[in-house]
Protein backbone atom coordinates (compact mmCIF):
# COMPACT_ATOMS: atom_id res chain seq x y z
CA UNK A 1 0.00 0.00 0.00
CA UNK A 2 0.98 3.82 -0.85
CA UNK A 3 2.12 5.31 2.17
CA UNK A 4 0.09 8.31 1.27
CA UNK A 5 -2.66 6.04 1.12
CA UNK A 6 -1.88 4.25 4.39
CA UNK A 7 -1.87 7.82 5.67
CA UNK A 8 -5.28 8.95 4.48
CA UNK A 9 -6.36 5.68 5.85
CA UNK A 10 -5.19 6.19 9.37
CA UNK A 11 -6.34 9.92 9.36
CA UNK A 12 -9.65 8.67 8.54
CA UNK A 13 -9.90 6.26 11.21
CA UNK A 14 -8.70 8.94 13.84
CA UNK A 15 -11.69 10.83 12.63
CA UNK A 16 -14.14 8.48 13.26
CA UNK A 17 -13.03 7.25 16.58
CA UNK A 18 -13.04 11.13 17.39
CA UNK A 19 -16.49 10.61 16.08
CA UNK A 20 -17.99 7.98 17.53
CA UNK A 21 -16.08 8.18 20.83
CA UNK A 22 -15.49 11.80 21.84
CA UNK A 23 -19.19 13.16 22.53
CA UNK A 24 -18.73 10.08 25.06
CA UNK A 25 -15.95 11.85 26.77
CA UNK A 26 -17.32 15.34 27.25
CA UNK A 27 -18.58 15.52 30.52
CA UNK A 28 -22.36 16.73 31.58
CA UNK A 29 -22.86 17.20 35.11
CA UNK A 30 -25.81 17.01 36.85
CA UNK A 31 -28.04 20.28 36.94
CA UNK A 32 -27.68 21.71 40.08
CA UNK A 33 -30.58 23.96 42.37
CA UNK A 34 -33.48 21.37 40.62
CA UNK A 35 -36.75 20.54 42.17
CA UNK A 36 -39.91 18.91 41.79
CA UNK A 37 -42.29 20.50 39.78
CA UNK A 38 -44.69 20.73 42.27
CA UNK A 39 -42.09 22.50 44.62
CA UNK A 40 -42.68 25.54 41.69
CA UNK A 41 -46.65 25.44 42.07
CA UNK A 42 -48.34 28.76 41.97
CA UNK A 43 -51.43 29.28 44.47
CA UNK A 44 -53.98 28.08 41.68
CA UNK A 45 -52.07 25.79 40.29
CA UNK A 46 -53.51 22.25 39.37
CA UNK A 47 -52.07 18.58 38.65
CA UNK A 48 -53.86 15.54 37.29
CA UNK A 49 -52.61 12.37 35.45
CA UNK A 50 -53.38 12.32 31.90
CA UNK A 51 -52.24 9.66 29.62
CA UNK A 52 -49.88 8.32 32.35
CA UNK A 53 -48.15 11.75 33.20
CA UNK A 54 -48.84 13.83 35.43
CA UNK A 55 -50.06 17.66 34.08
CA UNK A 56 -50.57 20.98 35.48
CA UNK A 57 -52.96 23.44 35.02
CA UNK A 58 -54.83 26.30 35.49
CA UNK A 59 -58.91 26.78 35.51
CA UNK A 60 -60.80 29.44 35.67
CA UNK A 61 -64.63 29.97 35.50
CA UNK A 62 -67.61 28.33 34.64
CA UNK A 63 -70.03 26.84 32.17
CA UNK A 64 -69.98 27.03 28.51
CA UNK A 65 -68.16 28.14 25.97
CA UNK A 66 -64.95 25.65 27.13
CA UNK A 67 -61.35 27.54 26.35
CA UNK A 68 -58.22 25.68 26.19
CA UNK A 69 -55.31 27.56 25.93
CA UNK A 70 -51.90 25.97 24.04
CA UNK A 71 -48.87 27.25 24.86
CA UNK A 72 -46.02 27.88 22.30
CA UNK A 73 -42.29 26.51 22.33
CA UNK A 74 -40.41 27.53 25.64
CA UNK A 75 -43.18 28.83 27.09
CA UNK A 76 -46.03 27.28 29.95
CA UNK A 77 -49.15 28.81 31.57
CA UNK A 78 -47.49 31.29 32.73
CA UNK A 79 -47.31 33.20 28.75
CA UNK A 80 -51.52 33.02 29.48
CA UNK A 81 -51.49 35.00 32.66
CA UNK A 82 -52.55 38.44 31.37
CA UNK A 83 -55.52 37.04 29.74
CA UNK A 84 -56.83 33.97 31.52
CA UNK A 85 -59.21 36.79 34.09
CA UNK A 86 -60.90 38.07 31.48
CA UNK A 87 -61.26 35.31 29.28
CA UNK A 88 -62.60 33.44 32.28
CA UNK A 89 -65.59 35.82 32.50
CA UNK A 90 -66.77 34.45 28.86
CA UNK A 91 -66.39 30.51 30.62
CA UNK A 92 -64.53 28.34 31.17
CA UNK A 93 -60.90 28.29 30.99
CA UNK A 94 -58.06 26.27 31.13
CA UNK A 95 -54.17 26.61 30.36
CA UNK A 96 -51.84 23.39 30.58
CA UNK A 97 -48.21 23.03 30.47
CA UNK A 98 -47.41 20.61 27.16
CA UNK A 99 -44.35 17.71 28.10
CA UNK A 100 -40.93 19.41 27.99
CA UNK A 101 -42.28 22.86 29.16
CA UNK A 102 -43.64 24.61 32.70
CA UNK A 103 -44.39 22.02 35.33
CA UNK A 104 -45.72 19.22 34.21
CA UNK A 105 -44.07 15.94 34.50
CA UNK A 106 -40.82 15.19 31.88
CA UNK A 107 -41.04 11.50 31.59
CA UNK A 108 -37.39 10.15 30.67
CA UNK A 109 -39.24 6.43 29.91
CA UNK A 110 -41.68 5.74 28.04
CA UNK A 111 -43.63 2.97 26.27
CA UNK A 112 -45.55 3.51 22.92
CA UNK A 113 -46.17 7.05 21.65
CA UNK A 114 -43.52 9.43 22.56
CA UNK A 115 -44.80 11.60 24.53
CA UNK A 116 -42.69 14.71 23.38
CA UNK A 117 -43.81 14.51 19.96
CA UNK A 118 -46.00 16.54 17.98
CA UNK A 119 -48.90 13.63 17.18
CA UNK A 120 -49.09 12.93 20.95
CA UNK A 121 -50.27 16.74 21.80
CA UNK A 122 -53.73 16.04 20.73
CA UNK A 123 -54.14 12.87 22.78
CA UNK A 124 -52.46 14.69 25.99
CA UNK A 125 -55.13 18.12 25.04
CA UNK A 126 -58.17 15.86 24.25
CA UNK A 127 -57.40 13.37 27.59
CA UNK A 128 -57.22 16.27 29.69
CA UNK A 129 -60.57 17.91 28.24
CA UNK A 130 -61.81 14.35 29.07
CA UNK A 131 -60.46 14.28 32.52
CA UNK A 132 -61.64 17.53 33.56
CA UNK A 133 -65.71 16.70 32.01
CA UNK A 134 -65.20 18.88 28.86
CA UNK A 135 -66.73 17.38 25.93
CA UNK A 136 -66.07 20.03 23.61
CA UNK A 137 -63.80 23.02 24.10
CA UNK A 138 -62.24 26.25 21.65
CA UNK A 139 -58.73 25.79 21.71
CA UNK A 140 -56.52 28.69 21.37
CA UNK A 141 -53.27 27.88 20.39
CA UNK A 142 -50.11 30.56 20.05
CA UNK A 143 -47.31 29.17 18.04
CA UNK A 144 -46.22 25.99 18.37
CA UNK A 145 -49.53 25.74 20.47
CA UNK A 146 -51.75 26.65 17.46
CA UNK A 147 -50.10 23.67 15.18
CA UNK A 148 -51.19 21.27 18.54
CA UNK A 149 -54.76 23.27 18.08
CA UNK A 150 -55.25 22.50 14.30
CA UNK A 151 -53.61 19.26 15.02
CA UNK A 152 -56.33 18.75 17.36
CA UNK A 153 -59.27 19.95 15.75
CA UNK A 154 -58.21 17.44 12.45
CA UNK A 155 -57.58 14.29 15.08
CA UNK A 156 -60.96 14.99 16.86
CA UNK A 157 -63.04 16.86 14.89
CA UNK A 158 -66.01 15.98 17.27
CA UNK A 159 -64.43 17.57 20.48
CA UNK A 160 -63.64 21.15 18.82
CA UNK A 161 -65.58 23.70 18.46
CA UNK A 162 -63.89 26.33 17.13
CA UNK A 163 -60.03 27.69 16.96
CA UNK A 164 -57.96 30.54 17.53
CA UNK A 165 -54.76 30.27 16.16
CA UNK A 166 -52.27 32.86 17.31
CA UNK A 167 -49.39 33.11 15.24
CA UNK A 168 -49.50 29.74 14.51
CA UNK A 169 -45.85 28.02 12.85
CA UNK A 170 -48.56 26.17 10.61
CA UNK A 171 -45.94 26.64 7.86
CA UNK A 172 -42.68 26.20 9.64
CA UNK A 173 -40.72 22.74 9.13
CA UNK A 174 -39.97 21.77 12.45
CA UNK A 175 -37.41 23.55 15.06
CA UNK A 176 -34.78 21.41 13.48
CA UNK A 177 -33.07 21.51 9.56
CA UNK A 178 -33.83 18.43 7.63
CA UNK A 179 -30.21 17.22 7.59
CA UNK A 180 -30.05 17.41 11.42
CA UNK A 181 -32.54 14.94 11.99
CA UNK A 182 -30.98 11.62 11.42
CA UNK A 183 -28.08 12.44 13.67
CA UNK A 184 -30.62 13.64 16.97
CA UNK A 185 -31.32 9.93 17.55
CA UNK A 186 -27.42 8.77 17.82
CA UNK A 187 -26.65 7.92 20.88
CA UNK A 188 -23.73 10.49 21.08
CA UNK A 189 -26.36 13.11 20.41
CA UNK A 190 -28.66 11.68 22.90
CA UNK A 191 -25.29 12.07 24.90
CA UNK A 192 -24.88 15.49 24.38
CA UNK A 193 -28.61 16.82 23.56
CA UNK A 194 -29.26 17.96 27.52
CA UNK A 195 -25.92 20.22 27.00
CA UNK A 196 -26.76 21.88 24.33
CA UNK A 197 -30.20 21.99 25.93
CA UNK A 198 -28.70 24.04 28.61
CA UNK A 199 -28.02 26.72 26.48
CA UNK A 200 -31.26 28.20 26.57
CA UNK A 201 -30.19 29.79 29.80
CA UNK A 202 -27.61 31.75 27.48
CA UNK A 203 -29.92 32.86 24.51
CA UNK A 204 -33.11 32.57 25.89
CA UNK A 205 -34.06 35.65 27.02
CA UNK A 206 -32.60 37.45 23.09
CA UNK A 207 -35.16 34.48 22.28
CA UNK A 208 -38.03 35.93 24.52
CA UNK A 209 -37.06 39.62 23.45
CA UNK A 210 -37.65 38.84 19.83
CA UNK A 211 -41.15 37.61 20.19
CA UNK A 212 -42.29 41.44 21.16
CA UNK A 213 -42.71 44.62 19.49
CA UNK A 214 -41.13 46.48 22.15
CA UNK A 215 -38.85 44.34 23.78
CA UNK A 216 -38.45 46.87 26.63
CA UNK A 217 -41.84 45.82 28.05
CA UNK A 218 -40.68 42.22 28.35
CA UNK A 219 -39.22 42.94 32.37
CA UNK A 220 -36.89 41.69 34.13
CA UNK A 221 -39.86 40.27 36.09
CA UNK A 222 -41.86 38.75 33.37
CA UNK A 223 -38.58 36.93 32.29
CA UNK A 224 -37.73 35.46 36.13
CA UNK A 225 -41.57 33.92 35.36
CA UNK A 226 -40.28 32.45 32.54
CA UNK A 227 -36.81 31.53 33.78
CA UNK A 228 -38.21 30.24 37.24
CA UNK A 229 -39.35 27.19 35.55
CA UNK A 230 -36.01 25.99 34.29
CA UNK A 231 -35.12 25.07 38.31
CA UNK A 232 -37.76 21.54 37.37
CA UNK A 233 -36.09 18.95 37.28
CA UNK A 234 -35.17 17.01 34.18
CA UNK A 235 -35.92 20.26 32.26
CA UNK A 236 -32.53 20.10 30.37
CA UNK A 237 -33.41 16.82 29.24
CA UNK A 238 -37.04 17.28 28.41
CA UNK A 239 -36.10 19.92 26.06
CA UNK A 240 -33.94 17.94 23.96
CA UNK A 241 -36.49 15.11 23.55
CA UNK A 242 -39.13 17.71 21.94
CA UNK A 243 -36.29 19.30 20.07
CA UNK A 244 -35.57 15.75 18.91
CA UNK A 245 -39.14 14.75 18.07
CA UNK A 246 -39.65 17.61 16.11
CA UNK A 247 -40.36 17.15 12.49
CA UNK A 248 -42.90 18.85 10.00
CA UNK A 249 -46.72 17.39 9.98
CA UNK A 250 -47.77 18.89 6.34
CA UNK A 251 -50.51 20.52 7.65
CA UNK A 252 -50.71 23.14 5.33
CA UNK A 253 -52.07 20.11 2.72
CA UNK A 254 -54.81 19.38 5.04
CA UNK A 255 -55.91 22.94 5.59
CA UNK A 256 -59.47 22.08 3.25
CA UNK A 257 -60.88 19.59 5.88
CA UNK A 258 -60.95 21.91 8.66
CA UNK A 259 -64.35 22.20 9.48
CA UNK A 260 -65.07 24.48 12.52
CA UNK A 261 -64.89 28.12 12.68
CA UNK A 262 -61.43 29.87 12.92
CA UNK A 263 -60.15 33.17 14.22
CA UNK A 264 -55.84 33.75 13.04
CA UNK A 265 -54.42 36.36 14.85
CA UNK A 266 -51.22 37.92 14.60
CA UNK A 267 -49.23 40.55 15.51
CA UNK A 268 -47.93 43.48 12.86
CA UNK A 269 -44.35 42.78 13.64
CA UNK A 270 -43.91 39.24 14.56
CA UNK A 271 -40.22 38.89 13.89
CA UNK A 272 -40.90 34.80 14.74
CA UNK A 273 -43.63 33.72 12.49
CA UNK A 274 -44.51 36.59 9.82
CA UNK A 275 -46.86 38.37 9.76
CA UNK A 276 -47.63 37.04 5.92
CA UNK A 277 -47.40 33.39 6.97
CA UNK A 278 -50.53 34.15 9.57
CA UNK A 279 -52.17 36.39 6.28
CA UNK A 280 -52.10 33.45 4.08
CA UNK A 281 -53.10 30.94 6.93
CA UNK A 282 -56.17 32.92 6.99
CA UNK A 283 -56.75 32.86 3.18
CA UNK A 284 -56.06 29.36 2.70
CA UNK A 285 -58.39 28.26 5.76
CA UNK A 286 -62.26 28.12 4.59
CA UNK A 287 -64.61 30.94 6.18
CA UNK A 288 -61.59 31.87 8.30
CA UNK A 289 -60.88 35.34 10.17
CA UNK A 290 -58.30 37.18 10.04
CA UNK A 291 -57.45 40.03 13.07
CA UNK A 292 -53.70 41.81 12.55
CA UNK A 293 -53.12 43.67 15.42
CA UNK A 294 -51.06 46.93 14.74
CA UNK A 295 -47.85 47.38 16.78
CA UNK A 296 -47.90 44.28 18.28
CA UNK A 297 -45.41 41.08 17.97
CA UNK A 298 -45.56 37.35 18.36
CA UNK A 299 -47.33 37.10 21.68
CA UNK A 300 -50.45 38.98 21.14
CA UNK A 301 -51.87 37.95 24.50
CA UNK A 302 -48.95 39.09 26.71
CA UNK A 303 -47.80 42.25 24.76
CA UNK A 304 -51.08 43.67 23.26
CA UNK A 305 -53.64 41.51 25.55
CA UNK A 306 -56.31 44.48 25.17
CA UNK A 307 -56.76 43.99 21.26
CA UNK A 308 -56.11 40.34 21.86
CA UNK A 309 -59.45 39.65 24.01
CA UNK A 310 -61.57 42.08 21.91
CA UNK A 311 -60.85 40.12 19.11
CA UNK A 312 -60.85 37.12 20.89
CA UNK A 313 -64.72 38.22 22.26
CA UNK A 314 -66.14 39.42 19.38
CA UNK A 315 -65.20 35.94 17.14
CA UNK A 316 -66.72 34.03 20.66
CA UNK A 317 -69.75 36.21 20.89
CA UNK A 318 -70.94 35.84 17.25
CA UNK A 319 -71.00 31.87 17.69
CA UNK A 320 -72.42 31.69 21.45
CA UNK A 321 -74.73 34.69 20.81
Amino acid sequence: MKPWLRGLLIALGVLLVVLLIGPFLVPVPPLEGTVPPEQLADPDSRFIEVNGITVHYKMAGSGRPAIVLLHGFAASTFSWREVIGPMSEWGTVVAFDRPGFGLTERPMKWTGRNPYSPEAQPDLTVGLMDALGIERAVLVGNSAGGTVALLTALTYPEQVEALVLVSPAVYVRGMTPAWLRPFLNTPQMRHLGPLLARQIRDWGVDFARSAWHDPSRLTPEIWEGYARLLRAENWDRALWEVMRASHPLGLEKRLGEVRVPVLVITGDDDHLIPAEQSIRLAREIPGAQLVVIPECGHVPQEECPGPFLEAVEAFLTARYK
